[in-house]
């Protein structure tokens, strides 16, 4: 029979018999678990699978058919001898040789000494006997042809083993059979049947941990089908490889500078680079070194592609240019989509862009929360930006040449730092420009190599042109030191600082209206500024009736609140739905698939905001986009409502725009007092601007004293604290407020100006 030796490492496993020491079979016990453990499995189950047998979980028992049978062939004999079951193998199991009959006949004979020792009577051996042979029929006889030759069969055991089901594993073993026992909860079981280890042994192995909880011989199964469904995705694969990064010497830009001929010679290979350098080595010659960089590259004849702080996102029109269809699977998908990566001026180089491609979307699959609609809305992402840089990148592309795509400014999104990691996988040296220590890359990758340097400076473009190098003398840039000093966490803030915020609704009760009303939204609850992103605590509210139904404190009341930054609506409705409104014809074009078409506004002629800081246009279309979203407005995505949306706001009252345009997001917020004394309710257009200021970051509140109902009309929901402050008066007429008096006690001023 066989002995049992000692594996050295896990590739012993799969040594032909003739070349292991002393000619021995494996049986080991793994109860824990490595990333070569893993590794290991999934071979040895491939080599179960073609020659061996795999158990997930107990060998059933034999059951009446089994039995019956077995009776019929066998009969009911029974005797405690080598011979006789030799000669029961023999018939029962024809394709075993004599050699290996005699091993297995040996081996189940001591086995059933074993038993007869413990205390088991004729009887219990006769049943175990019977049940070894069943077994040894239904489940091994596959293998038990193959016991004692060269190429040496395999047993993988999945589970918690029991008492019978390893005395005969053992048999197999002693036969000539590789055994790996897989028991995911820890050894504790199997030792109440081996306690000395007698019969397998334990594998160790360093920084051994608890097996994954999803890991089980179903999941390997899975990882299989899925690497065959891969392999079959890609089609023929490229003959050319890239080699990034190994080659640097990391000089930061001289890298680039490199020729190809000087990178290395191999010609399976294009050599690139894969840089983010964070921060700057000297900020008075910074700018200039960018300049001279590029000037170097365009003149040695690279192809050069620069963006500036972000990949302008794809248009309609390409996205509309991918052809796909409805998917149910991943592999469909993906190969499906692939399809659309083509490049007839050189095959090579499109098989080198369909697997960068088909790599990181197979890589992106993994991460968490990925499901199948995100995964292809991102696959097409690629492929847009893939074929709108197909052209700059590699036009006549002839290998080893390597173009140049520079990213100036942190990648701010995972669309961004995905298409960075293909194209650092094709003939591109790419480089990442983070030169304000400040802001985040969210650019990961194992080919990624960084240069860190401890100064920062705030530049936001590229410098192509020589009138675009701008360099700052010393003073100024030891200003900037002590501006990002004095303004980063310190609750202090320049001037314009953010250009990016989100309002969230403060509930408040009805006498803290007028404390946070001239409050700085800095000393409001809730205020904070995240990541670059200011929150904007502001009041919206609705006050009903006149406070003990005095008139004449309630105007004065209204106007304490009025502000040089407080807009007054005193006629109801402000905004005349049958107003003329030049943007209206527009508005359908404006919006596309859900989506606001910035550059189209931007680019008609009747657009009136042209003139306002680009940050600000911004914070308008992100705003106008959120409030159709949000689907606040009756009727939006139901009758058209979204287009009159667009039209109110991209033609909003001069007043109004002024001051957001005004507005520092740190600082004191701009206002909306709406009054309706009477029974009209106000105009959708009114209820959409109020709506819209809001979340630009106005305080707004309606000054109600009959208590109707007048913007609840046209939202869907309740978006604004209402105030009960008194009963309910009519018929009231919004007096000159510049004659009202302020406050509730008349100073001598108002008292000597109302006598008169």
């Amino acid at each position: 029979m066989f002995a049992h030796i000692k594996v050295k490492n896990l590739n012993d496993f799969f040594v032909e018999r003739d070349s292991r020491p002393g000619r021995g079979v494996y049986f080991y016990r793994i109860n824990g678990y490595t990333e070569e453990i893993g590794q290991f499995i999934q071979r040895y189950y491939e080599a179960a699978r073609l020659s061996g047998v795999i158990i997930e979980g107990r060998i059933p028992n034999p059951d009446e058919k089994n039995l019956a049978y077995y009776e019929e062939i066998m009969g009911r004999d029974f005797r405690m001898s080598p011979d006789f079951i030799s000669q029961s193998l023999r018939k029962w199991l024809p394709r075993m040789n004599d050699y290996q009959r005699g091993n297995v006949a040996r081996s189940l004979y001591e086995t059933l000494c074993a038993l007869r020792q413990s205390g088991k009577n004729d009887n219990m051996l006769k049943n175990a006997y019977i049940k070894f042979m069943c077994w040894l029929y239904y489940k091994f006889e596959r293998i038990v042809n193959m016991l004692g030759e060269n190429t040496i069969p395999k047993i993988l055991y999945e589970g918690d083993i029991s008492s019978y089901e390893l005395q005969l594993v053992t048999v197999l073993s002693n036969a000539g059979c590789d055994v790996v026992l897989l028991q995911y909860g820890g050894d504790i079981r199997y030792q109440s049947l081996d306690a000395d280890n007698r019969l397998s042994d334990s594998l160790v192995l360093p920084d051994m941990r608890e097996f994954p909880p999803n890991f089980s011989l179903k999941w390997i199964r899975s990882e299989i089908q899925r690497a065959l469904n891969n392999e079959r995705i890609y089609g023929t694969r490229p003959q050319i490889l890239n080699c990034t990064n190994a080659w640097i010497e990391g000089s930061g830009l001289a890298d680039f500078r490199k020729g190809v001929a000087a990178r290395g010679d191999d010609p399976r290979l294009f050599y690139n680079c894969f840089y983010r350098i964070n921060g700057v080595e000297d900020k008075l010659t910074y700018a200039n070194e960018l300049y001279q960089f590029q000037m170097e590259l365009t003149n040695s004849s690279r192809r050069v592609v620069i963006v500036d702080e972000c990949i302008p996102k794809p248009e309609m029109d390409e996205i509309a240019a991918v052809k796909r269809k409805n998917y149910t699977r991943q592999d469909e998908m993906l190969m499906d989509l692939s399809a659309n990566i083509r490049y007839t001026a050189d095959i090579e180089l499109q098989r080198a862009m369909v697997k960068a491609f088909l790599d990181m979307m197979l890589a992106e699959a993994k991460t968490a929360d990925m499901n199948l609609n995100k995964l292809t809305n991102r696959a097409v992402y690629m492929l847009c930006w893939l074929k709108r840089y197909q052209k700059q990148l590699f036009s006549n592309w002839k290998m080893p040449e390597i173009s140049c795509f520079i990213h100036m400014g942190p990648c701010r999104d995972e669309n961004e730092a995905l298409f960075l990691r293909i194209l650092a996988r094709l003939p591109v040296d790419v480089l990442v420009l983070n030169p304000n220590l400040n802001t985040r890359c969210c650019l990961e990758d194992t080919l990624l190599y960084e240069i860190h340097f401890t100064e920062s400076l705030s530049m936001n473009r590229y410098p192509r042109q020589s009138a675009d190098v701008q360099v700052g003398t010393v003073a100024y840039h030891a200003e900037r030191e002590l501006d990002g000093l004095m303004y980063q966490d310190t609750g202090m803030y320049r001037n314009y600082q953010y250009d990016k915020a989100v309002s969230i609704t403060l509930q408040t009760m009805y006498e803290e209206i007028k404390i946070l009303w001239k409050e700085e939204l800095k000393f409001r609850p809730n205020f904070s500024t995240e990541n670059g992103v200011v929150t904007l605590p502001v009041i919206f509210a609705k006050v009903s009736g006149v406070k003990d139904g005095v008139v004449q404190k309630y105007w004065s009341s209204i106007k304490e609140l009025m502000t040089e930054d407080t807009f007054v609506v005193k006629n109801v409705p402000y905004i005349d739905s049958t107003a003329p409104n030049p943007m209206k014809m527009y508005a359908v074009e404006f919006f596309k698939n859900g989506r606001l078409q910035r550059k189209k506004i931007r680019e008609n002629p009747n657009y009136a905001y042209s003139f306002l800081r680009d940050e600000v246009q911004e914070h308008i279309f992100d705003k106008l986009q959120l409030l159709i979203e949000s689907k606040v407005i009756r009727g939006t995505f139901e009758n058209g409502t979204e287009y009159t949306i667009i039209a109110t706001i991209l033609n909003m009252p001069k007043e109004i725009v002024r001051l957001i345009q005004k507005f520092d997001f740190t600082k004191k917020n701009p206002k909306l007092i709406y009054i309706n004394t009477g029974e009209k309710i106000i105009s959708l257009e009114d209820s959409i601007l109020t709506a819209f200021l809001n979340l630009a970051g106005f305080d707004v509140v309606f000054f109600v004293p009959t208590g109707y109902q007048n913007i609840e009309k046209y939202f869907n929901r309740n978006l604004m604290e209402e105030h009960q402050i008194g009963e309910y008066v009519y018929d009231l007429q919004v007096p000159n407020m510049a004659l009202v008096p302020s406050g509730t006690r008349l100073s001598w001023r108002d008292k000597l100006f109302r006598r008169g």
